[in-house]
């Protein structure tokens, strides 16, 4: 339910932002409105630890040797600890939607087009560009899902952490990380193209990311807390960048599409969870947000102007 609601959400929002102001600030404009988002993912992790995780942790071992009743009481009041956090989220998001519902937005109107100017617009897929701001939205949201789902099971495997510490990391520094990098980003793209940062933040990222997977103990550790905030930029700029120079219906279709795309937050976590299975190793399943940084870094240099004068 959430991630329908969310997906209605991006779909609606974010092609609003950038037709509310110039075209050659659109990236600009979306990524200041979604400094608000890394609010949230510095501020979640932290009160996650607090209120969902227990602390309480036990072994394979122990689990397999508790009695069958007292395993399953364990196991309910540990899913039980989620209801009161999301019953919170609910009255919150009812609130958002009331308030959305007496505010006077602007009204952005369009010319309505006949059938022959629908036919003129031709197929979304002419604009190469576009198809390649899609397939690297897939593997952006997969490597932001994949970076941050795995982080306390990573923080245990390289460095002996215990989940509530980790979960606090990851919202004290991650979140936060991820937070400050979208108020910094929307700075630096006042004075550097929006396609140039990006190919910076996902090199870095690349080489982050390697660290964590060969280094040990504290330096694995804060190697993956520092790429969030490489990250914070990279959804409403591969997104602004795949929607430039479409018009009429393509950018509403072109949205829908991009918005899709974040089907990747769903597929490539499973892919690190098989790969740590097969190798035993946390560490090597980070491969795979690897990969997914330096197809934005493809993306950053030479997709986003794909069929197009440049």
């Amino acid at each position: 339910m959430i991630a329908s609601g969310l997906t209605f959400l991006e779909t609606a929002a974010n092609p609003y932002i950038t037709i509310l102001g110039k075209p050659e600030t659109a990236t600009l404009r979306l990524n200041l409105a979604q400094c608000f988002n890394g609010l949230g993912a510095f501020v979640a992790p932290i009160i996650g630890a607090q209120f969902i995780l227990s602390g309480t942790e036990h072994t394979e071992a122990q689990l397999k040797a508790m009695p069958a009743a007292e395993l399953q009481q364990y196991l309910a009041a540990e899913a039980a600890t989620v209801k009161v956090p999301y019953m919170i989220i609910g009255i919150v998001v009812i609130l958002v939607a009331v308030l959305f519902i007496f505010t006077k937005m602007p009204d952005i109107k369009e010319a309505a087009s006949d059938d022959a100017n629908r036919q003129k617009e031709g197929s979304i897929f002419k604009h190469k560009h576009l198809v390649a701001a899609i397939v690297a939205q897939f593997f952006y949201v997969g490597a932001q899902v994949g970076v941050s789902a795995f982080f306390i099971r990573f923080a245990k495997f390289a460095a002996n952490m215990p989940e509530k510490d980790a979960g606090i990391l990851l919202g004290a520094v991650a979140g936060l990380g991820f937070m400050i990098g979208r108020f910094v980003g929307t700075f630096l793209m006042r004075f550097v193209k929006p396609h140039k940062l990006l190919a910076i933040y996902a090199l870095l990222n690349v080489v982050l990311v390697a660290i964590a997977m060969t280094a040990k103990g504290d330096v694995a550790i804060y190697a993956v807390l520092a790429v969030p905030f490489f990250m914070s930029i990279m959804f409403p700029t591969i997104f602004s960048l795949g929607l430039e120079g479409l018009e009429g219906g393509h950018t509403k279709l072109g949205s829908s599409l991009l918005v899709m795309s974040i089907v990747g937050g769903a597929i490539f976590p499973p892919a690190m969870g098989l790969i740590s299975d097969a190798t035993h190793s946390i560490q090597m399943a980070y491969i795979v947000p690897a990969v997914c940084f330096a197809v934005v870094l493809w993306f950053a240099t030479k997709g986003y102007k794909l069929g197009r004068v440049i």
